[in-house]
């Protein structure tokens, strides 16, 4: 006990369980980035659910600039869109929606997104959905008690379009916001056109070491992305790591584990799909099997109060503390936790120069 009191030292040696950093708006500078990597970032993750391939390029030539200067090598993650549901606000003004009021979801992007109109990028959802389904719309936070994301029912589908009862008073700001619905199967392809697109050009050209696979729901969908990857050559090597992201995901998880070179628990989407009592579970038991395959582990959501502030709270680091030291005497023996954590919108839009300057 008498060395916790103890001031905190520098380490002497790596950190086993490493740090991927998502970069995007406050982090793409080689100055924070160059902070990022001396702080422990060994992965940088490229979201491309937003911003297009010269965007992200101009994050990447930073990041080798910020290797050069710090002597740190760091590794590129692409993550893919995949099928992921989105509202589209082209005018950018923020919208206000109120408890018990009704909204309508339509596949008409020609509409303006207003408080009573939201336009999705999906016209098979009202064939996919029915009365007293979940649905939640946000920028990055899915809880339903945010402020920033909300929490939808939906009461009636009338042909294409679905009208839902707003559940908490919120304010979406931004061009655009994710969609989930809980629970319910959605009929788009994991690997996209344009995912196909992105990885063939932006992935092909910057020789990316890891695929993002998000919303993996079949062994099947890994097995697709990695003929696609064989077939351009220089990615080859380019591991994929399934992101499991829903229930379906986690229904298949033995034989994706199998396919797959490394696991990513989305704990965001999964907390939707899931009581949230019922996610620690599955971690519990996902990091376990991927230990025991010997395969990595990545855990993510872990601070995510560290998007506004620039501490996180006692009960985030306890968690981090507990899925990194996670340990279980299986049958071979000791067995350790995640072999990383993954921050998205800590880094992607946090006051990360903040705390790392």
């Amino acid at each position: 006990m008498a060395s916790i009191l103890e001031p905190s030292k520098g380490s002497f040696f790596p950190a086993m369980t490493k740090i991927v950093g998502t970069l995007g708006p406050r982090s793409r500078s080689v100055e924070v980035i160059s902070a990022c990597l001396k702080a422990g970032m060994s992965v940088a993750r490229f979201d491309f659910s937003w911003g297009d391939a010269e965007y992200h390029q101009e994050t990447l030539e930073n990041l080798k600039i910020s290797i050069k200067g710090t002597k740190k090598l760091c590794a590129v993650m692409l993550d893919t869109v995949g099928p992921e549901l989105q509202v589209v606000n082209r005018s950018e003004t923020a919208i206000t929606l109120k408890a018990d009021d009704n909204v309508i979801l339509t596949p008409d992007q020609g509409q303006e997104a207003s408080s009573q109109v939201l336009p999705i990028n999906f016209a098979g959802l009202a064939k996919a959905v029915k009365k007293g389904d979940t649905i939640f719309v946000g920028q990055y936070l899915f809880t339903g008690s945010e402020t920033t994301s909300v929490w939808l029912e939906v009461n009636d589908v009338q042909g294409d379009d679905i009208v839902c009862v707003v559940k908490n008073s919120a304010t979406l700001a931004g061009s655009l916001f994710t969609l989930h619905a809980s629970q319910v199967p959605i009929d788009l392809p994991t690997l996209s056109d344009k995912d196909k697109k992105v990885i063939s050009s932006w992935g092909l050209q910057n020789k990316i070491d890891f695929l993002s696979l998000s919303y993996t729901r079949h062994a099947e969908d890994v097995r697709e992305a990695r003929e696609f990857l064989s077939k351009l050559g220089d990615l080859s090597q380019t591991q994929i790591f399934a992101k499991i992201e829903t229930v379906e995901g986690l229904t298949h998880f033995d034989e994706i584990l199998q396919e797959a070179d490394g696991i990513i628990l989305s704990r965001g989407n999964l907390g939707i799909d899931l009581p949230p009592e019922k996610v620690f579970l599955f971690q519990k038991s996902a990091v376990y099997q991927c230990n025991m395959a010997g395969k990595p582990a990545v855990v993510t959501r872990v601070v995510d109060s560290m998007t506004d502030n620039l501490r996180p709270t006692r009960a985030e680091a306890t968690d981090v503390a507990n899925a990194v030291l996670d340990a279980n005497n299986g049958d071979n023996g000791y067995v350790s936790g995640c072999d990383a954590i993954l921050l998205g919108a800590e880094t992607l839009r946090g006051p990360v120069e903040l705390s790392l300057l």
